[in-house]
């Protein structure tokens, strides 16, 4: 009986040809192999950039976003990373510095929509993807429980009067959505708000201790960054910018509203990647995030910190962007934050 060698049994260089092709295969980038079947997930940690520094809102809605997400086994894990600058601008270096691999996302907040719009942010960091929008927060105006401040009327008066009376913390950035969420009421009210008083920290964590430690008389922030101080009765609410009041610890807290200013803040927080993000990875993480929206702890997680679940796709968010740059430029403009020519959002890819 004879036995027909295999084929490559007689080419040793066709077999190592072979053999070398196969180990290159299992090298390339497990992105690249997906994509090309149509489909993504990712394969190792994924970096979460956070615009703001450890502590803030923004930070701690990422650390429960990656919390859940690891959790539900749609991701190996991520490295929180925390870079703090004005306009996001660092943050934005370190999303935009792997165009094309979804291992990186970004906290997306209304405040990039108003760095565009101060022309705040240069072309090669306009190009991230947003994925989803995860809940709508609200900005709310604090002084510490002994100030001399009761409610806003009395602010108000006061800054009628001098605007620059008081010192105003906000976190991170001059024309961010916290910044506008103190500057739009007042303006309503006739104050001056280009005379404000603004004092920029890295975040509202940081605003909160200058607060309470005297070094600074009225604080802008949302509603988690407040809860601690709140609960331990050393801050007093002046306004929350809700519809209505929101309930347990803020139950006691007035709306703009309902003292005579008719002033809703349209802050949202959500999820961005890198740019070039195909189609697969954009999908596999709208999916994913939509998944972690729904489970009982995150919508837990969004009761406790007093903000409102709200879900939105990326063509949608990319609408919210674009709607939230037109109703504030004239604000900016007044605060005198906006350039002579205002950018719009670049369409989504």
């Amino acid at each position: 009986m004879s036995i027909t060698p295999h084929p490559l049994s007689l080419r040793p260089g066709l077999a190592a040809l072979a053999a070398g092709l196969a180990l290159a295969c299992a090298w390339l980038p497990a992105q690249a192999q997906a994509d090309a079947a149509g489909t993504w997930q990712p394969r190792k940690a994924t970096e979460f950039i956070v615009p703001s520094g450890a502590g803030a809102a923004l930070d701690v809605a990422a650390r429960k976003l990656t919390e859940l997400l690891t959790r539900e086994k749609l991701a190996p894990g991520f490295i929180v990373s925390n870079k703090s600058s004005a306009h996001g601008i660092v943050a934005l270096e370190g999303l935009h510095r792997h165009p094309g691999d979804a291992h990186a996302l970004m906290t997306l907040s209304t405040s990039y929509g108003n760095s565009l719009a101060q022309n705040a942010l240069p072309d090669h960091l306009q190009k991230g993807t947003p994925l989803a929008t995860l809940f709508r927060e609200f900005v709310t105006v604090v002084v510490r429980a002994d100030s001399p401040l009761r409610n806003t009327q009395d602010l108000i008066d006061h800054l009628r009067q001098d605007p620059g009376k008081y010192s105003i913390g906000i976190a991170t950035t001059l024309g961010n959505h916290i910044h506008l969420g103190v500057a739009q009421p007042l303006k309503q009210a006739g104050v001056d708000i280009k005379g404000l008083r603004i004092v920029p920290y890295k975040s509202s964590a940081e605003s909160m201790t200058a607060l309470v430690g005297g070094h600074l008389d009225v604080v802008s922030a949302t509603t988690p960054n407040l809860l601690p101080y709140l609960q331990s009765g050393r801050i007093r609410v002046l306004a929350i910018a809700a519809e209505q009041r929101l309930s347990g610890p803020f139950a006691q807290a007035p709306t703009w509203k309902e003292q005579g200013i008719h002033y809703v803040s349209d802050s949202f927080q959500g999820v961005m990647t890198v740019p070039g993000a195909s189609d697969a990875q954009k999908a596999y993480w709208v999916a994913a995030l939509h998944k972690v929206s729904q489970t009982r702890e995150w919508k837990d997680f969004v009761a406790l910190n007093q903000w409102e679940p709200w879900f939105q796709g990326p063509q949608a968010t990319q609408q919210l962007l674009q709607a939230q740059l037109g109703n504030n430029q004239a604000l900016l403009s007044e605060l005198g934050l906006l350039p002579a020519a205002p950018r719009t959002l670049a369409k989504a890819p």
